[in-house]
């Protein structure tokens, strides 16, 4: 098996997009060759816990409302080439994924850390929630078999927080500027939401490198 490492955030559309055009390729080759884990990355470290106005943060953020509608046109375009349903004017705050990230955390240490991240994406960009609150956090934690009151008790406290900044920090010392970002093997990375096409390729080549080897022994 060959692992495969992804950096994102749950409030990144591009992250969304990119793991959408991965299920894609997976789905075509059931027999795939990876080992998935997910990592912390923050578009926004500095964003207050509470979050914040999404229209604010997206005016201030792309300079003005004229930059934000340009860009999110783009996404939108992107999005429904990729099958996705993103609503979103149903978001009306952008959060702090520090507690997002750690629901992620929790969920690979009950093999449900894929689950949690379509389910955090799920919740925020196509239902519009606030994957800031605690509450909702909890509710999708019970959503994918979690403990709801275990995880609702956890976010109340600080556990593995400092953790996660940390491994964010991690990837911005290795050269990451933005995600989403696939780290294939523990040595390539590839940038950005890739095409499926992409990811059959890298596949493909995989798996004729894994049958080479296997021939030689």
């Amino acid at each position: 098996m060959v692992k495969l490492d992804i950096i994102s955030d749950p409030i990144c559309p591009w992250c969304y997009i990119g793991k959408t055009r991965l299920d894609e390729a997976l789905a075509q080759v059931p027999d795939h060759p990876f080992v998935i884990e997910w990592h912390p990355f923050q578009l926004n470290p500095e964003m207050p816990k509470g979050g914040m106005d999404r229209r604010a943060y997206l005016e201030a953020k792309f300079g003005g409302k004229e930059g934000a509608v340009r860009v999110y046109g783009q996404i939108a375009e992107a999005a429904q080439e990729a099958g996705l349903n993103i609503d979103f004017a149903a978001i009306q705050r952008t959060p702090n994924t520090v507690d997002a990230h750690r629901l992620i955390h929790w969920a690979g240490l009950e093999a449900r850390q894929t689950a949690a991240v379509s389910a955090l994406f799920k919740a925020y960009f196509e239902q519009g929630k606030d994957i800031g609150d605690a509450e909702v956090l909890a509710d999708i934690a019970e959503s994918i078999e979690m403990d709801r009151e275990v995880t609702l008790r956890l976010l109340q406290g600080d556990a593995d927080a400092e953790m996660i900044r940390e491994r964010d920090a991690h990837s911005r010392k290795m050269g990451v500027t933005g995600v989403p970002c696939f780290v294939v093997a523990q040595q390539h990375a590839v940038p950005g939401a890739q095409p499926a096409e992409l990811w059959l390729k890298v596949i493909a080549d995989i798996k004729a490198q894994q049958a080479a080897q296997e021939g030689e022994q």
